[in-house]
């Protein structure tokens, strides 16, 4: 079989290399890529010279060859190409969030069911990080019991002088949760394998940052399912002197033991990535995920050749987005009154 054809528009967040690495390693062939910014272009065609740079996106969206759009454009931007792709008869993979408000989600979800073809949205922090694949396989064999409760933590690295203009803009970017909580939000739901889910308090908040009154650097919100709970903290407060751009964690509580993850550094001392800490009635134990095969790419490929969904659940997919953006308009709420007070 030919590999499949794919292309990028939209190269606004430096996520678009970890999507078309992960479309490349799944054997997909990178054909073109339009960016209105000529040093955004000028990088990634530095990367992938085999991708021919468009002037006018319609080129792409008009060549029926072409069978997958990634975007990581402006976050404000991703659901109205999201919207022309799909008309167009492509299927869609989208950075996070894909969508910055509840309304364009209903419009992304409507043209979706109108045309049939995928929306995926790459929540790296799940699909590309081994450690929480490797979860995933241990709670679906029942290593911890039943789920009961899910902590999931999202430190970040502000580094705020190479950050573009729109970061800052709340409407562009779409609010803390919104953005970075999103990861934070499928994993809740993959891991309470359920999409019954509703937010239950939420805050957001500028602490350290007044000369960017439009950034949001912390919010935290308290999500539930009828059978799992789970908190979520966001931040933009990695300490300088932490080697990477931020200690994620996840916590997972079974009823019979326990999962942490230290997704991209062990601060205890052992080098790499992809640290797993699993307590049961047997024990304790590390475990080394960095061999875990991420079977997102292939599995998309898969997907977009057979429309099945293998890879993530379309209803899932949007689920994450709408825990989110509610989390978002409820912390907002909540923020405004307290000011009010």
């Amino acid at each position: 079989m030919s590999a499949l054809r794919f292309a990028a528009i939209g190269l606004n967040h430096d996520h678009i290399y970890g999507q078309v690495n992960v479309m490349l390693r799944a054997g997909a062939e990178l054909v073109a890529f339009h960016a209105e910014e000529d040093d955004l272009a000028a990088v990634f065609a530095g990367r992938f010279p085999q991708a021919k740079r468009v002037a006018d996106k319609r080129e792409i969206l008009e060549d029926g060859s072409i069978a997958l759009i990634v975007s990581a454009a402006i976050s404000c931007e991703r659901a109205g190409l999201a919207i022309e792709a799909m008309h167009h008869g492509k299927d869609v993979m989208l950075d996070k969030p894909g969508m910055v408000t509840l309304d364009q989600l209903a419009d992304v979800r409507k043209v979706r069911a109108e045309t049939k073809r995928i929306v995926s949205i790459l929540y790296s922090e799940h699909f590309e990080t081994a450690s929480t694949v490797k979860a995933g396989e241990l709670v679906k064999a029942g290593a911890i019991g039943k789920v009961i409760h899910t902590t999931g933590l999202g430190p970040h690295r502000l580094r705020k002088p190479t950050r573009p203009d729109w970061f800052f803009d709340r409407k562009r970017y779409g609010g803390i949760i919104a953005d970075i909580a999103s990861h934070q939000c499928e994993q809740f739901l993959f891991f309470a394998d359920s999409l019954e889910a509703e937010v239950l308090s939420a805050t957001v908040s500028n602490r350290a940052n007044p000369e960017t009154p439009g950034l949001q650097d912390y919010g935290d919100f308290h999500v539930r399912t009828p059978d799992v709970t789970g908190y979520v903290r966001v931040d933009w407060f990695t300490p300088d002197g932490l080697s990477t751009w931020g200690d994620g964690r996840l916590f997972i509580v079974g009823t019979e033991g326990t999962i942490e993850l230290r997704k991209y550094i062990d601060v205890a001392g052992r080098p790499g990535t992809d640290h797993l800490f699993l307590t049961d009635r047997k024990g304790m134990q590390h475990i080394d995920c960095t061999g875990v095969e991420l079977p997102y790419g292939r599995q998309l490929v898969a997907d977009i050749r057979d429309r099945t969904e293998t890879a993530m659940g379309q209803d899932h997919c949007f689920k994450a987005m709408e825990l989110a953006l509610k989390a978002q308009v409820l912390a907002e709420a909540t923020s405004l009154k307290n000011i009010q007070r």
